[in-house]
């Protein structure tokens, strides 16, 4: 065949097709040698190439991409550093059950086992935090292997999956007749399986016959768009509904089925209680806060996760929002009485009961949340920001004992408006997320709350933020400590002990904001946060509020960690 370019095809603009017939629009990237020829296929697909400064950020924003959008992210990054830098943001991922592909360079098929430039072991390094991890052999297989990549990510829970691909298969090329390049919509089929029936049925009854219900709504609500189906179940049965992770937001604040303050005790005195889409990990205290006389149900994508760590009374593999419609449904065939006498006389005590619960939990800090101290109480401050939301503000957290008082406090209006880094507990997500999401719903307003620490880690691509001309309201709890593992030191160790290795210095974040293009405060005085987030909104630029917050207040949720007991 004569060597006519118009019927040849480069390995990387292969990737770039499959990217496209993924609905990639976007791919994080930091360049490399190993890499260059995906770009070169992205420009002739319109996939735009988002360069950024660390490899870990470019991993962080593919997973928060696809938490906003729920179509995969994708990062692009070059061989052995390029690919261990994000192996962070990948483990993130993985932990958080997100649907991203990490494309890693790779040194040349030839040059194999020689020492050649970047050369790692990186598809051994990714396979216990990835669902799919390979090599791609040849030129012509490339597009096949990324579609396989994308159909891996979602096998049973989502998560992330990776390829590496040596740079003589990316930038050869092969007659375009000769390679496999999977059709748009024809290359994975639908995951959303509704669970056993019989199952369901049981459920349903479950909830009719129930005097003390409770259900917490997980991240998997929000990952599975179940938002509708899970409202209309808790509202059509009167169920007092906990949401956690991404699942926060699926009730607007003020519903009378909106519980935050109450879940240890729900979960201690219910007599069933309903787990959508979240593990019993050490967020549920490893399903020893359940009380033993409850009935416990499951709900989880993954067929691993149900009855891991805690014996259960009825597990559900499924699509959330497929089961919890399904349960709606064969629930309305039973006579109930969940809002009128007989047992909703008992209903209604339930729900009176938790809300009297929220209001003691309520008053009980509400001198820390009105707080004129100075240094600032971290109570005020994530009251102020809370106070500042929209209904369009997708929140994000990222830090460890300044996010663990937003968590409390902080209630998203609006479903998918959540964005935490997850049960692997990572800090630096946030600049990251703050790109995927600004970039993905230009739209909505982003305000994120950062940890001094935290801030630190990827605080550089704020430059990339102004870069791009990507607004928005940045907030930095400021107790120059790395304040939850400071807690711990001091319990275990004693006060004499508890500044080691945790202790940054007086950093202006605001002076770092301005000199990178940014808009910039520094607060000091309580009453100076509203009118400081109002003038970042009004800014329009990308922006931190540098807030000095006291050092010896810690969130409840620190000081309870069983870690330090």
């Amino acid at each position: 065949m004569p060597d006519d370019s118009n019927d040849l095809i480069s390995g990387g603009h292969l990737v770039a097709k499959a990217l496209k017939a993924e609905g990639v629009n976007v791919i994080y990237t930091l360049c490399g040698g190993h890499i260059i020829d995906i770009y070169d296929g992205c420009v002739d697909e319109g996939i735009e190439v988002v360069d950024v400064r660390h490899e870990q950020v470019a991993a962080h924003a593919a997973d928060g991409y696809a938490r906003i959008t729920g179509k995969p992210g994708c990062a692009v990054v070059t061989a052995g550093p390029g690919t261990t830098d994000a192996v962070t943001g990948v483990a993130n991922a993985f932990r958080a059950e997100s649907p991203m592909l990490l494309i890693g360079g790779q040194g040349a098929h030839t040059q194999h086992k020689m020492g050649s430039l970047q050369d790692l072991p990186h598809v051994d390094m990714m396979a216990p935090i990835t669902k799919f991890a390979a090599t791609v052999p040849d030129t012509a297989r490339t597009a096949d292997m990324v579609s396989m990549a994308f159909r891996e990510c979602y096998h049973g829970a989502p998560g992330p999956s990776f390829l590496e691909i040596p740079r003589d298969v990316l930038d050869a090329k092969v007659p375009v007749a000769k390679a496999r390049v999977p059709k748009a919509g024809h290359y994975r089929a639908s995951t959303r399986t509704a669970g056993d029936p019989e199952a369901v049925q049981k459920l349903a009854e479950l909830l009719v016959r129930a005097e003390k219900p409770a259900i917490l709504l997980g991240s998997q609500v929000w990952t599975c768009r179940a938002t509708d189906a899970a409202i209309d179940l808790v509202r059509s049965l009167n169920v007092p509904a906990y949401m956690n992770g991404a699942g926060r937001g699926t009730l607007p604040p003020g519903d009378p089925h909106h519980f935050q303050l109450s879940r240890r005790y729900a979960f201690a005195n219910a007599d069933l209680i309903v787990i959508v889409g979240t593990p019993f990990d050490f967020r549920m205290g490893y399903g020893k806060r359940l009380s033993p006389a409850a009935t416990v149900v499951q709900i989880d994508l993954d067929y691993r996760t149900v009855g891991k760590n805690r014996d259960i009374d009825l597990g559900i593999v499924g699509d959330a929002g497929l089961i919890l419609k399904a349960v709606a449904e064969a629930a309305s065939g039973h006579v109930f009485h969940g809002h009128g006498n007989g047992r909703a006389g008992k209903r209604k005590e339930w729900l009176d009961e938790l809300r009297a619960a929220e209001q003691t939990a309520i008053e009980k800090r509400l001198p820390q949340l009105r707080s004129d101290a100075s240094p600032i109480h971290p109570y005020r401050l994530v009251s102020e920001i809370n106070d500042f939301l929209t209904e369009d503000s997708v929140y994000i957290g990222d830090g460890g004992d300044i996010v663990t008082f937003s968590g409390q406090v902080v209630q998203p209006r609006t479903p998918g408006h959540w964005m935490d880094p997850g049960p692997l507990g990572t800090l630096g997500v946030g600049i990251p997320f703050v790109l995927a999401a600004k970039q993905a719903r230009p739209d909505k307003e982003v305000v994120a709350l950062f940890g001094d620490g935290a801030f630190s880690l990827t605080g550089w691509d704020f430059e990339t933020l102004v870069r791009y001309d990507l607004p928005f309201v940045g907030i930095i709890g400021n107790n120059s400590s790395m304040n939850q593992i400071r807690y711990g030191q001091a319990q275990k160790y004693g006060l004499q002990r508890e500044r080691v290795g945790n202790t940054l210095g007086d950093v202006p974040y605001d002076q770092f904001a301005r000199m990178l293009g940014g808009h910039g405060e520094e607060v000091r005085d309580p009453a100076d946060i509203g009118p400081a987030l109002r003038r970042a909104r009004e800014s329009g630029k990308p922006s931190l509020i540098n807030v000095w917050v006291d050092p010896d207040a810690y969130a409840p949720g620190t000081m309870n960690q069983t870690m330090y007991k």
